[in-house]
């Protein structure tokens, strides 16, 4: 390595990744007290904010390729915690809406994740976290408008 390269623990996206990590580390935990995995819990959330969901909708909002929402949406199913409907729109698509129970589940889920983010986020000061945020919805945005993120 030369003098002047950048060491791998100083780039960005290996910082964000080891982050993610560490939450979804601590978040596992929490959400297998709930009996969801960190996917189903990822999904359950999806849905419970955006519903009525198709799995494609649902994978690209919970951050998920789409075999790993289907399986996720398949196991809420099984549990009755989301319902699987023809579409309208298409006859040979579904969609996902939370049940009942699964909109009563989706509020816990949504207390931890509030509560995570609390926690993530007590280390920087009110302004230093719209600061943050302002910056990763700039670098979001930037991704997807060169095509980096789908």
């Amino acid at each position: 390595m030369s003098a002047d390269a950048t060491s791998l623990q100083e780039f960005l996206t290996y910082r964000l990744h080891k982050l993610n990590k560490i939450t979804d580390r601590h978040s596992s935990a929490a959400y297998a007290a709930m009996g969801l995995g960190v996917s189903e819990a990822r999904c359950l959330a999806a849905i419970g904010e955006f519903a009525p969901l198709s799995v494609n909708d649902l994978a690209a909002r919970a951050n998920l390729n789409k075999a790993q929402a289907s399986r996720a949406a398949q196991m809420l199913v099984e549990r009755e915690l989301v319902l699987k409907s023809t579409s309208d729109a298409d006859a040979r698509g579904v969609v996902l809406t939370p049940t009942r129970s699964g909109r009563a589940l989706f509020k816990r889920v949504m207390r931890l994740i509030e509560q995570r983010n609390a926690d993530i986020f007590d280390c920087l000061s009110a302004s230093e976290q719209r600061q943050l945020e302002t910056f990763l919805d700039r670098l979001i945005h930037h991704s997807q408008q060169r095509g980096h993120l789908e």
